[in-house]
């Protein structure tokens, strides 16, 4: 099969990636916390911790801790970080609490075509190639397609009967919506129910990691008002035959394909855009599924 395939970014000049910086710094000040002692109430309480466990876990004493929640004492940038990393909260957030605090950000956004990834592009490019002839995308954080393998294009193409020559779009392809979209691949999957809540499991933890107006947030709005979709993650599985993973059970054409995923990450990354990429890897849940690949490939 083909190549990986990239989503296009535009190209732009440094002027222009100065002023986007700027207006990202400034949004993110006033977006989700106003200062840093409610995003770090956010934070240990989201974790689940006390004040006494985080002190624990930071080796920051527990009267500073308690200081730094009420706003009598303000952090310095490394113990923001040092805060971070033991709460584990993502490099996207981190930066927004550095913003609140007062400070620049301490990790990068850079598109996945700037020369400085040009090593994570190979790995993804190798890591693609290697799944052949089965499917492998790419995705970020809000399940916006990034790259694909030849396999999955041709899934697509044909889930959403589009010509086999025709390629897909450059850009604005969230797979999560054509997922569960009654007009797109939803009307193939004849467990699109049980699929709807996994799928939605991992926007809604992007949702409550970046709060209310954010653009996860909006998302999961979207998704949970497409037809059907409240009421089927509403409603429990009561099968018993349960399975040690959630099949993709597609049917289309007379073609019956039983599929489930692997998503890895890029490990101990210190750049936003790497931290939130996704690997999604397809296999066949059966014999005649790995046939029906192979014989494309």
């Amino acid at each position: 099969m083909g190549a990986s395939q990239m989503v296009a970014e535009p190209d732009h000049s440094t002027g222009a990636k100065q002023g986007a910086k700027a207006g990202a710094e400034a949004g993110a000040r006033h977006r989700y916390f106003n200062d840093f002692a409610a995003a770090l109430r956010y934070w240990r309480d989201k974790r689940g911790y006390s004040q006494l466990r985080l002190s624990a876990e930071s080796h920051i004493s527990q009267r500073h801790i308690s200081f730094l929640e009420s706003g009598r004492a303000q952090p310095s940038r490394e113990l923001i970080l040092k805060l971070g990393t033991a709460l584990d909260i993502p490099l996207r957030q981190r930066n927004v609490m550095l913003l609140a605090a007062g400070f620049a950000p301490a990790y990068q956004e850079r598109k996945l075509s700037d020369p400085e990834l040009a090593a994570v592009k190979q790995a993804l490019d190798f890591m693609l190639a290697q799944q052949a002839p089965y499917p492998a995308l790419v995705v970020d954080r809000l399940w916006n397609l990034v790259m694909s393998n030849g396999p999955a294009a041709m899934m697509m193409r044909w889930l959403l009967d589009m010509p086999e020559a025709q390629p897909l779009p450059r850009e604005g392809i969230n797979i999560l919506k054509l997922m569960l979209d009654p007009q797109a691949i939803r009307k193939h999957l004849l467990n699109w129910q049980e699929v709807s809540a996994d799928l939605l499991h991992w926007i809604q933890r992007e949702a409550m990691s970046d709060g209310p107006g954010s653009e996860a947030t909006g998302l999961l709005e979207q998704l949970v008002a497409l037809p059907g979709i409240r009421a089927a993650t509403q409603t429990p599985n009561l099968d018993t035959r349960v399975l040690p993973f959630l099949p993709l059970k597609i049917r289309k054409d007379g073609v019956e394909l039983n599929l489930f995923t692997a998503i890895a990450t890029m490990g101990t990354p210190h750049d936003v855009t790497v931290h939130e990429l996704r690997i999604e890897s397809f296999f066949p849940a059966d014999a005649a599924t790995a046939a029906w690949f192979k014989e494309r490939a």
